[in-house]
């Protein structure tokens, strides 16, 4: 297969400016937002759908199924991360952009179009399943190519800052998914929200992919991967080799401890709270939907906030800000939570979590795409990040719910503390990565 190795702006030429970063990162982004609201439409409406696709049951059994599914889904992500990664690395971070947005489109779809249990029996769950593998194929490629791209076409002392981005449009993606169902909420009745109202979202979401899909075939390739690119003259060599990907096993293992506190806090703070409001606090499902967007909102403009600060003081002060509170403070704030029935309470304690994962998200991408060389930096990226949130991100709704069924629901908020405390260990002894890192050679 041929790359194309067009070359992009180089320094010193005109069309190296910050208006052209911003192009690229803009277009970049587009798809990023498309996918993730693909992605989190799953859980925001899990709570209409999950008795369209399983026998009936009692809420909290309907729930544990559909979280499942959502956790088989990420089962798929290393396997995207390993196939996606190697591809960008191979082919370029472009072309395997655009791939992982058709799969995304493909998996919607199914979901949208996939007839309930009582239509077709057995044949419903596991058309979900299906849908949601091609779906956690898609999104393990897409995180990795994301940040890789993003971070290679960022200007120098500003990677932090553009890399952010990627949260933004990730969070964006998830802020649409509840915009969305919100409006419905308010069009129609609980009645219909549950029957058929759910699957608009899912059409919204492949209309969108299909849209991304196109316009991914006109993006820029990054400079580094055309430079790389062209001194092999367009054989791959060991690019995206799993050879290559462990001759780096430190920065292997860096990337899984840097993901395993925070991607437990995030799918916490961000997919499992809505639930949880319902469930244990007893906050209407409306409530709930309005809580998540505004906090999610200030979340989401709080990123480039933080991106731009670690480019001035570094990337470690933040992760060791996210380390420190979150290990201290996630018991008492999911304690307080669970008790608390006030949506404006509910919505500052949410705020408050936000705020302590914000010390990772907004520089999770860019710190690990400073810990490995080009050829290799998109597979190194994906693989470890990948496997890492598909056995502890994946999980995290799963073992809440669990923990809730058999009467331990306060277990899981220990849980959470300690895998942060287990990432507050490796920032504490890993290096500044914004110094000498392979980006700016």
């Amino acid at each position: 297969m041929s790359v194309d190795v067009r070359p992009s702006a180089q320094p010193g030429d005109p069309r190296h400016s910050e208006r052209r970063v911003v192009g690229n990162v803009i277009r970049g982004s587009i798809g990023n937002l498309v996918e993730w609201y693909d992605w989190y439409a799953y859980t925001a409406f899990a709570i209409y759908f999950s008795g369209a696709f399983f026998p009936k049951g009692n809420a909290t059994a309907e729930l544990l199924n559909t979280a499942a599914v959502f956790a088989v889904g990420f089962l798929m992500r290393p396997l995207g991360g390993w196939m996606l990664g190697r591809y960008a690395d191979r082919y370029g971070r472009r072309a395997a952009l655009t791939l992982s947005v058709t799969l995304m489109a493909a998996g919607s779809l199914m979901i949208a179009l996939t007839p309930s249990y009582a239509t077709i029996g057995v044949f419903a769950p596991i058309l979900l399943v299906a849908a949601r593998l091609l779906q956690g194929l898609s999104v393990g490629g897409e995180y990795a190519t994301s940040a890789t791209y993003l971070s290679e076409v960022a200007s120098p002392g500003k990677r932090g800052f553009y890399s952010s981005f990627q949260y933004v449009t990730l969070t964006a993606g998830q802020l649409l998914a509840l915009g969305v169902q919100i409006v419905l909420q308010q069009l129609l009745t609980e009645q219909q929200m549950s029957s058929w109202g759910w699957r608009i979202a899912f059409v919204i979401g492949a209309t969108g992919a299909v849209v991304v899909m196109w316009l991914r075939r006109s993006m820029e390739e990054s400079e580094s991967f055309t430079k790389v690119a062209s001194e092999e003259k367009g054989k791959p060599g060991s690019r995206g080799t799993l050879r290559a990907l462990l001759a780096h096993p430190k920065e292997v293992a860096l990337v899984v401890g840097l993901t395993l506190g925070g991607t437990v806090a995030f799918y916490t703070y961000t997919t499992y709270l809505q639930k949880f409001m319902i469930n244990t606090g007893g906050i209407s499902k409306p409530d709930a939907a309005w809580i998540n967007f505004f906090a999610l909102l200030v979340f989401v403009i709080l990123q480039p906030l933080a991106g731009r600060l670690s480019d001035r003081v570094g990337r470690r002060p933040l992760l060791l800000f996210f380390g420190v509170t979150g290990t201290l403070f996630t018991v008492p704030l999911m304690t307080v939570l669970g008790g608390t029935s006030s949506p404006v309470g509910a919505f500052f304690l949410m705020l408050a979590g936000l705020v302590i994962v914000t010390g990772y998200t907004s520089i999770n991408a860019i710190v690990k795409a400073e810990l490995f060389p080009t050829n290799i930096r998109a597979l190194g990226v994906g693989l470890p990040y990948a496997l890492t949130v598909a056995i502890f991100g994946g999980t995290a709704e799963l073992i809440a719910f669990w923990l809730k069924d058999i009467g331990y629901e306060s277990a899981y908020f220990y849980y959470v503390s300690g895998c942060i405390l287990v990432s507050l260990i490796v920032y504490g002894t890993m290096r500044e990565t914004s110094k000498d890192s392979p980006l700016e050679k």
